[in-house]
């Protein structure tokens, strides 16, 4: 397996293929994924095997949105299997990466630890201080992309209710990231409170 190859390969196609108005689903999320990725494959000691594989699949969970916006995931998975061969990665190992590409697609269902880890990383800033940044940029995003147009308390009210069904999966996300989570939605309950009066 060729990682770093693949990484540069991968990168580079959404530096450059990405279209601009993706103000969410940006390079510097997969790049985001990826941090979190290799946090919580330390914190939860991942043997290195299944490391690399997860890494590979952080950085392809999002790539189909070059192709297309809905079921973008779908499209990521079609793409890994079209690319990871000339990286030297075995039929087995793209199987197991497609497989943690489809676990990202909401609502998250994963079984694995290797699955749960992938899952956290992926919503790794509800629980950080930047929360809102990144919920603005989604907001955004659909916007303009004309995938939904919410006005500002409607959105506010799904991120209330997105919060509050979302829970992380590894122990290690649960102890660094729930506290702020709910600090953030407490945080949104109050806008929508101030936008309400």
């Amino acid at each position: 397996m060729d990682f770093c190859g693949v990484r540069d390969f991968i990168l580079h196609r959404l530096k450059t293929e990405l279209n601009p108005t993706l103000y969410y689903h940006s390079v510097e999320h997969t790049l985001d994924v990826g941090e979190a990725t290799r946090r919580l494959i330390e914190t939860e000691n991942i043997e290195k095997k299944y490391a690399i594989l997860l890494e590979t699949a952080a950085l392809f969970h999002d790539a189909g949105i070059i192709v297309q916006y809905i079921d973008h995931e779908g499209a990521s998975v079609t793409m890994a299997r079209e690319i990871l061969p000339c990286y030297g990665y075995t039929q087995g190992e793209i199987d197991y990466i497609t497989g943690l590409i489809m676990v990202t697609k909401l609502p998250q269902r994963p079984v694995s630890l290797v699955e749960k880890i992938l899952c956290d990383a992926d919503l790794d800033y509800l629980g950080r201080e930047d929360f809102f940044i990144h919920s603005f940029q989604l907001r955004l995003e659909w916007q303009v992309n004309e995938v939904k147009n919410l006005p500002l308390y409607d959105w506010f009210k799904s991120q209330v209710a997105f919060l509050s069904n979302h829970q992380y999966f590894t122990k290690s996300a649960v102890a660094l990231r729930d506290e702020q989570k709910n600090l953030n939605l407490q945080e949104l309950k109050q806008l929508i409170g101030y936008i309400h009066q």
